[in-house]
């Protein structure tokens, strides 16, 4: 039987609200009507983090030799020192509050330090208006992903968090599926992931691959190596000894303090598919299930159930998340259980599962003859070029702040209810969980002193 895409399809979609376009749906590379600088115009860019993940995209952002690297700041003096050998004539700092104190020659910012930090380190960019790409999750909690949100959309730069599989073409064509009704009214959708990190036996840590299996905080106090300063890479967190079970990355993103574990790091990914393709929003009710809470390390397997309202004429919908030993039981109805990580879309008229590279309509005999939509969504350039096109032209990047705050508010409303172990009524405007006063500490905290928002 062959099938066609449904006549709600490309030009409804297409006309729906900003954020659908902040999310990817518009033309990429396309410049805008205030386009300031011509693409060739040579940015001066600053790299706050430039080992690891940070090393990285000073690779991919450099490997042109179009722009210029002015400042470059890293907490770990090694780091530093390669970064500066590479780039000779950039500023080197290890405290970016320094950075921001000369920062008049500077365009653009890329933030790549631990998630406890993304907030502190981008907010002054925005403040000043520099253009500014900050890795994934974007914040650290909800009360950050908001401010940060706010402070985008008054400086009016290009900004891009570091979700480069969005920019990957499998995720356009499953976008272009599901917004053009190839498998109908999507009212239920799955995601999981194998990785199991986190607050687990040392059995399970070795079945998975966890190499740091902690169960406690340490209780001891090492002496940081000379090459560390490991107060400024505490940062606005509470103060605690150093501990080699801390740091390097990812070491760090299972302890609260410093991350939020699985959840807001591969959320980032694999919840962005279904949150750009079914245009979600703040969701209405959000409940976790797993092991008991532990008051300091983030579990390891956990499940976690939101529940979104009508967005416009989409019905509403439930998107269910996995983690580690938890898994869809639709799987093993469907023979899919060789996906170890995915995301299932279920409609009244099919349903579709994807992982980063490649997606399959299902089931397939429906679909053997089925044409593909023509494409709406475009092709990205590339994740971090795309970002240097729009600090260049004032063209629309694929998951600007306006986008990645709120998807990564929702990814931590997951950690929040697990934590309080409650259903949560989410007041989005209110910021608040409502009649549940314990989540609160788990929107929002203080800074250490000395550093502010």
């Amino acid at each position: 039987m062959s099938q066609q895409v449904s006549s709600f399809g490309r030009r409804e979609f297409l006309s729906r609200s900003a954020g659908a376009i902040a999310a990817g749906t518009a033309a990429i590379g396309c410049p805008a009507i205030l386009s300031a600088k011509s693409p060739n115009e040579r940015l001066n860019l600053a790299f706050i983090g430039v080992g690891g993940r940070g090393l990285a995209n000073l690779n991919t952002l450099t490997s042109g030799g179009a722009d210029n690297v002015v400042a470059v700041c890293d907490v770990n003096s090694i780091a530093l020192g390669k970064a500066s050998q590479r780039f000779p004539k950039a500023r080197t700092y290890v405290d970016f509050r320094k950075l921001y104190e000369d920062a008049d020659d500077i365009d653009a910012v890329v933030v790549s330090v631990a998630e406890h930090t993304h907030a502190y380190a981008t907010m002054p960019a925005l403040k000043e208006g520099k253009h500014v790409y900050c890795e994934k999750p974007l914040t650290y909690n909800v009360d950050e992903a908001r401010q940060i949100t706010e402070a985008a959309a008054k400086a009016n730069v290009a900004t891009q968090m570091g979700t480069q599989i969005h920019g990957m073409p499998n995720y356009h064509r499953v976008v272009e599926l599901i917004q053009s009704g190839a498998i109908g009214n999507v009212t239920d959708v799955h995601v999981w992931v194998g990785r199991a990190w986190g607050l687990q036996s040392a059995e399970d840590a070795k079945k998975h691959r966890d190499i740091i299996h902690v169960t406690e905080r340490p209780q001891e106090s090492v002496t940081p190596p000379k090459n560390l300063n490991w107060d400024l890479w505490l940062g606005p967190a509470p103060y605690r000894p150093f501990n080699p079970v801390y740091v390097p990355g990812p070491r760090w993103y299972r302890w609260w303090d410093f991350g939020n574990g699985t959840m807001s790091d591969l959320g980032s990914h694999w919840v962005d598919l279904p949150f750009w393709a079914l245009q979600l929003d703040a969701p209405k009710t959000i409940e976790a299930f797993g092991p008991p809470p532990h008051p300091e390390i983030a579990p390891a397997s956990m499940k976690a159930v939101y529940e979104y309202g009508a967005r416009q004429d989409l019905p509403p919908c439930k998107l269910t998340w996995y983690q580690g030993a938890m898994k869809p039981e639709i799987l093993q109805e469907l023979n899919l259980t060789n996906w170890n990580s995915g995301v299932l879309f279920v409609g009244d008229r099919g349903m579709l599962i994807s992982d980063y590279g490649k997606h399959k309509l299902l089931p397939e005999k429906d679909f053997e003859d089925f044409e593909y939509p023509e494409q709406f969504t475009g092709n990205s350039p590339g994740h971090h070029k795309e970002w240097l096109i729009a600090c260049k032209t004032g063209s629309k990047t694929a998951s600007p702040f306006s986008y990645a705050g709120p998807l990564t508010e929702a990814n931590h409303l997951g950690n929040v209810a697990y934590r309080v172990d409650q259903k949560l009524h989410w007041d989005a405007a209110k910021m608040e969980a409502t009649g549940c006063p314990e989540a609160d500490p788990f929107l929002k905290r203080e800074p250490r002193q000395g550093w502010s928002l």
